[in-house]
This record gives structure tokens, C-alpha cells and sequence, in this order.
């Protein structure tokens, strides 16, 4: 699957919120979130804008915990990101993990963060808040398939177009160090 995506980063979680509240967009998750990022020993998917990945995730709502395992591989970057998403859901992490080392792949990093998702329309809204020592400041990430449904979230949140970007968060923190 294809998605465009973007993000707006150093965001007031609070107004951010508020504005959401006043666009009628639902909130979908509320999550604690492990994302183990795999590549090869050369860094290869990482140097090619992609990277394997096997998500433990703790719904807040439900009380469930779930295990995805995802592909990503940056296709364009202009105003937003294109990336072609595969993503499985899977019964454990330790399965998903098995498979990676059995490509060749080892685990690069763990990250932990808190992740509110809302939707609206067609269109996923996702505030990050990570572990202070991966990311200092929280931000938006907009997911959507439609160039006009992004522009107009956008705007429905108090910035332009302009306020956001397409890098991705590694080049994001490695502009802000």
C-alpha cells in the first residue's frame, strides 16, 4: 500500500488537540508503543530510506496487546513523504524477530513512544511523543491517500503547508542536533 505522509514537528499537544476536538475527528488509539527497527548489518535499508520493523503495541482503549511487522521503503519526497507500506499483524514479537534474523537482519534500535491517533475523513492523524532520548519534542504525523485531504488537514490545524515536512524523523533529529 502507498500512503502519502507527512509531519509537523514541536507541536502544542494541547491546541493541537483542541483544534481536533473542533474538526470533529475521532479518536482511534491511544497507545504505548515499541517499534524494534531491523536492517543488515551495512545499514542498508536505513541508508535507502527504508527499514523492517516489529511494532508491540499496548492499546490503551482495549487493553490488548498486539504485534505488527512492517516493511517500509521511502518511493518519493517532495512536499510529502510516498512511502510503500507491507504490514502483517503477527501472534508475537519473538516470531517476527526470528524471521528478520533468518533474512540476516539484527536489530538496529528500539524506540518506545505514546502514540493518539484520530481520524479524519479518509485520514490518519497521529501525535508522537517519544522517549526523551530518541526525540525531545512531539509532533504530527498525517497519513492519508489523498493530496487535497492532506492540505486541508493541515490547514484545519492552524499551519500551511509550508510548516510541514517530508524528511523523515532520523533526518529530522539529525537537523535539529
Amino acid at each position: 500500500m502507498q500512503e502519502l505522509e507527512t509531519r509537523i514537528i514541536k507541536i502544542n499537544v494541547c491546541d493541537i488537540k483542541k483544534r481536533l476536538q473542533s474538526i470533529n475527528a475521532s479518536k482511534v488509539k491511544m497507545e504505548n508503543q515499541t517499534n524494534n527497527i531491523y536492517d543488515f548489518k551495512d545499514k542498508h535499508l536505513i541508508n535507502n530510506k527504508g527499514y523492517a520493523r516489529i511494532r508491540i503495541v499496548e492499546n490503551m482503549l482495549t487493553k490488548k496487546v498486539d504485534y505488527y511487522m512492517t516493511t517500509k521503503k521511502l518511493v518519493s519526497q517532495g512536499i510529502y513523504k510516498i512511502m510503500d507500506e507491507n504490514e502483517v499483524k503477527i501472534s508475537d514479537g519473538k516470531t517476527g524477530e526470528k524471521i528478520f534474523q533468518s533474512l540476516g537482519l539484527e536489530l538496529q534500535q528500539s524506540i518506545k513512544r505514546y502514540r493518539e491517533s484520530y481520524k479524519y475523513k479518509n485520514s490518519l492523524i497521529e501525535i508522537d511523543i517519544n522517549d526523551k532520548s530518541f526525540c525531545p519534542f512531539p509532533y504530527l504525523e498525517i497519513e492519508t491517500a489523498e493530496t487535497d485531504e492532506l492540505k486541508e488537514i493541515v490547514n484545519l490545524l492552524g499551519y500551511t503547508i509550508h510548516d510541514t515536512t517530508s524528511d523523515t524523523i532520523y533526518d529530522i533529529l539529525k537537523k535539529e542536533r
